[in-house]
């Protein structure tokens, strides 16, 4: 284990220092100085390789985090890497965008702060790309078997590794004009810069899987047609359907779905010219909706020189610690400040957004009115009515399901209630020989949970090729988060 006595002698938690505010919000690259070796390893002795770790069970990859961090501890930072690589395909993006639930059911959690698990796998993964220790790992033998894979993202690109690795020929198909998903224009570059994803897909291809970029499955190529070309496929498309808010003055010019922000914005910062782009550049912001995807807003317009930003949840505010009803292990839900709160803006809570007003067809101000809740539900408070300036909305109040429409069409697979790819215990949907894994599946969630199900769904697909499998399956389409 690490310091049998590191958790006595080290009780403060270290997390890596962000860079100065002044200076970050004058560019896109990542929030986040360069990490301290020292303080890295310092933090990694925390770890009391606990004889029950909770941390295996919070993570629903099962890494072997005692493991990484006795050897962070140690200085054996090859070895390290081959223990976070045997249950994660790629840490670089856990590392860095996950929320750690791993941390929230850490046992040292209970009387101090949780070890800075996310900071040491970074740095971990950080290190081994420097260092050059990341090597392809092509098959030793080839099936004959083929494998569409739809969607680049996490749960896309950890299932094709897998196969691929298992000698299948694998294609990984993405209607955008590079891989990476939402990690590639989703995710702003404050949080992760491209390069991460560029290097993970130079080590793919070496390995053998092969992408097809800038094709658009159900209208490049029929969904039936990917079927008939294919020994198997495998839809991990995501849940991109927006929630929308039908509210008076919806139509007006200016309100706009934040991923339709996002992603244009995202794109010229990686150099691509973008027509007719949303921009924050001297406008009045409001954000509607306080999660991650509002976070990415807020900290882009900061960046694109925003007037001022409000964001604006419905709900209670979170509280700081953890209440009765969220106890350890449990992953609670706190009031948190990411990068972007630091730099600017405000965030209002018990808001409720009553109507969008405008002008002449463009929206110049939102009605907002206290939250009160009645019977359980939230519904706004008459007579607390305001009218808060704005020149630009964005709806960042999550997803509802994949965008099935040619999908149903033209395969007959079948959507659940909650709309999104309905799938057995064995990751296959009702079309034979075609599976699903991640958000398409599961709904919007966490990427941790989207490369374990890419995962779990390699192995099905495998067996279903093959008849069996040695490929790991860390999780169950059954299996949800640790909640109360």
């Amino acid at each position: 284990m690490a310091d049998p006595r590191g958790f006595l002698k080290t009780t403060e938690r270290q997390t890596a220092v962000r860079r100065p505010v002044a200076v970050r919000i004058m560019d896109w690259k990542e929030v986040y100085e360069k990490r301290d070796g020292a303080v890295v390893k310092n933090q990694a002795s925390r770890c009391m390789d606990c004889g029950v770790p909770f941390c295996h069970h919070g993570c629903p990859l099962g890494n072997l985090i005692p493991e990484w961090n006795d050897l962070t501890w140690r200085g054996e930072g090859k070895n390290a890497i081959e223990r976070l690589h045997a249950t994660n395909n790629f840490p670089e993006f856990t590392g860095r965008l996950c929320p750690a639930p791993c941390e929230s059911s850490c046992v040292l959690g209970i009387n101090q702060p949780a070890v800075t698990i996310k900071e040491i796998e970074v740095s971990i993964i950080d290190e081994a790309f420097d260092k050059g220790w990341v090597k392809p790992h092509a098959p030793e033998r080839l099936t004959g078997k083929t494998v569409a894979v739809v969607g680049s993202g996490p749960a896309g690109l950890a299932a094709a590794q897998q196969l691929t690795r298992a000698g299948h020929t694998v294609a990984v198909y993405e209607r955008d004009d590079k891989i990476g998903g939402l990690l590639r224009y989703g995710i702003p570059d404050f949080k992760m810069e491209k390069h991460h994803i560029d290097l993970r897909i130079e080590q793919m291809e070496a390995e053998g899987t092969r992408f097809r970029a800038g094709v658009n499955i159900g209208v490049d190529i029929t969904w039936e047609d990917l079927r008939s070309r294919y020994d198997a496929v495998l839809i991990a498309t995501g849940a991109t359907k927006p929630r929308d808010l039908n509210i008076p003055g919806r139509e007006l010019d200016g309100v706009h779905f934040a991923m339709d922000y996002l992603v244009p914005a995202n794109r010229v910062v990686s150099g691509v010219e973008v027509q007719d782009q949303i921009v924050a550049d001297g406008k009045n912001v409001i954000i509607l909706g306080g999660g991650d995807t509002g976070a990415d807003c807020l900290g882009t317009a900061t960046r694109q020189g925003a007037i001022s930003v409000t964001t604006l949840a419905i709900g209670k505010q979170p509280p700081t610690e953890r209440t009765a009803g969220q106890p350890w292990p449990t992953m609670p839900t706190l009031f948190e400040v990411a990068s972007a709160h630091e730099e600017f803006g405000e965030r209002t809570y018990l808001a409720s957004t009553v109507e969008f007003i405008g002008e002449n067809g463009k929206v110049t101000g939102v009605k907002v009115a206290e939250t009160e809740f009645v019977n359980g539900k939230r519904l706004p408070k008459a007579g607390t009515e305001t009218i808060l300036p704005a020149d630009l909305v964005l709806l960042a109040l999550g997803f509802t399901g994949v965008e099935g429409e040619e999908l149903s069409d033209q395969s007959q697979i079948a959507l659940d209630d909650r709309g999104n790819v309905a799938r057995g215990d064995d990751w296959s949907t009702n079309a034979d020989g075609v599976f699903v894994a991640g958000d398409a599946g599961r709904g919007q969630s966490l990427i941790v949970w989207a490369i374990a199900e890419g995962r779990s769904a390699a192995a099905s697909i495998d067996e279903y090729l093959e008849g069996s499998s040695e490929l790991p399956r860390p999780v169950k389409t059954s299996d949800r988060p640790i909640s109360v």
